[in-house]
């Protein structure tokens, strides 16, 4: 596969995504030869396939965005959320409802289990949640939103079993969410980049943005710590994963240092 067309290509998606592959173009060529060998094109024609026929970009996505997710990640992280954050949430009501954003959801089990946390703490009514879970990949939307995991998947290789009795329905050879957990989650299509981010989204109390800003550079990083913060409300928090750091980026939030984990609070930007 000729160099020039995956540096090419390589550039057309950092501008559409933020994902850089300009160090690993053999990754990327991996990614999609197979893609390439379907349409019976070069690397570098691909790139003006791309911009004749821009729905090819959910195909693109599907093939280069990494979806490793399960149940319950992050053990500690989670019970912060549940046991420190959520109790300041309590007066919320279907008219003031606390409104939480996973920026980057993949196949739905993050989502779903904040939604069992906050089903779990008996703190809100019916309606006092809501939770927008997005992400740029169009398949794993699809899956999110039916609720449908594998038995055998390692989705549920850290879940506790009585959370997996309790709020999953036992099929064939699926667990299914349960309707009350499902009915909380809007699942959404959102590019990070996208210029109209906050008000697509709306004023939010929590953001949950983990395991994501491993695959920017700083660049980009710089650009989406912005849109979350200014989704964001004054006092709201921001949850990455265990591996990621704003730590001194001047970024306007505040860590906050938990026992075996950290999150960052908004502030204003001095």
């Amino acid at each position: 596969m000729d160099t020039f067309g995956l540096i090419q290509l390589a550039e057309l998606i950092y501008e559409y995504c933020g994902i850089d592959f300009s160090k690993n173009l053999s990754s990327l060529e991996t990614k999609i030869s197979e893609r390439l060998k379907q349409l019976g094109i070069s690397c570098w024609e691909y790139g003006g396939y791309l911009r004749v026929e821009p729905k090819e970009w959910d195909t693109l996505i599907e093939l280069i965005t990494v979806n490793e997710t399960y149940f319950f990640r992050e053990e500690n992280l989670l019970k912060e959320f549940q046991n420190v954050i959520l109790p300041r949430y309590k007066d919320r009501t279907p008219n003031n409802p606390l409104r939480i954003w996973c920026s980057a959801c993949s196949t739905g089990e993050e989502p779903y289990t904040l939604a069992i946390l906050i089903e779990e703490t008996g703190l809100f009514e019916t309606g006092s949640i809501e939770i927008i879970a997005s992400d740029i990949n169009k398949k794993v939307l699809e899956k999110s939103r039916q609720g449908l995991y594998n038995k055998k998947s390692f989705s549920f290789r850290t879940i506790p079993k009585e959370m997996l009795d309790k709020h999953f329905i036992s099929l064939e050879e699926e667990y299914k969410v349960r309707d009350s957990i499902r009915n909380m989650v809007d699942f959404r299509c959102l590019n990070l980049l996208d210029k109209d981010i906050a008000e697509k989204i709306g004023k939010v109390d929590i953001v949950f943005c983990r395991n994501v800003l491993i695959y920017f550079d700083k660049k980009v990083i710089d650009k989406v710590i912005g849109s979350l913060y200014n989704v964001l409300k004054v006092g709201g928090y921001l949850f990455l994963g265990h591996a990621e750091t704003i730590t001194g980026m001047n970024t306007g939030f505040e860590t906050i240092y938990a026992p075996s984990t950290f999150y960052y609070r908004k502030g204003e930007k001095q």
